[in-house]
């Protein structure tokens, strides 16, 4: 990537994305965030300019300069997500670590946090603005809906479909072709054998509903 990035979160994500642009010989032009507290913090050479909605930042994005989201809370990552293709009419870039390992037959959308040491096998899809966490293994022929979360070490079996805004915990197991529905969450630790159902939280090995 060329262009310089400027980065919509200064919180761990945000941390995260900077480290893993500058591993790879990318120029971080600043971070934005809306907490206040953070406005001038200095993360080695590179600032916290101001927050989230700044013109005078945001105008900077388009040719000469790409954006990245980086915060956690999926609500206000669509939010931000929206304001840029709105505004902006540009679409988040990729942040991917150099350790991340990522067939040359797997897709991947646009704005997805792929950290160190990932594995993503031939003919998965990853779709737009996923947080795929360190040491996570996406196996072959798996889908992932927009906004998804891998927690750290998990593991997505073949042929698994996860769709929009669905949560997975640190340590997860997810059998092979199994189905997890909209916005559904699973505990950390837990072992998928069977679809879990949208807007449902499961937790356990095996995995059972809770509440």
């Amino acid at each position: 990537m060329e262009n310089p990035v400027l980065i919509l979160g200064a919180g761990s994500l945000g941390v995260t994305a900077l480290d893993i642009f500058q591993r790879n010989g990318v120029v971080v032009y600043g971070l934005l965030d809306d907490d206040k507290k953070l406005h001038g913090k200095e993360f080695g050479d590179v600032t916290v300019l101001g927050e989230t909605d700044d013109d005078g930042f945001l105008k900077l994005i388009g040719h000469k300069c790409e954006a990245f989201v980086a915060v956690d809370d999926t609500r206000v990552r669509k939010k931000l997500v929206k304001m840029l293709n709105d505004r902006r009419h540009v679409q988040p870039v990729n942040a991917i670590h150099d350790t991340a390992i990522i067939s040359a037959t797997a897709t991947l959308g646009h704005g997805n946090l792929i950290t160190a040491r990932v594995v993503i096998n031939p003919f998965a899809e990853i779709g737009q603005h996923c947080i795929i966490q360190s040491g996570s293994v996406i196996e072959s022929q798996t889908k992932l809906g927009d906004f998804v979360h891998i927690g750290t070490g998990s593991s997505i079996n073949s042929a698994v479909t996860i769709e929009e805004g669905a949560f997975i915990g640190t340590g997860v197991t997810v059998i092979a072709g199994v189905t997890i529905g909209k916005n559904a969450r699973i505990g950390a630790g837990s072992v998928v054998i069977e679809n879990v159902e949208a807007g449902t939280t499961v937790f356990g090995n095996p995995a059972k509903k809770v509440g």
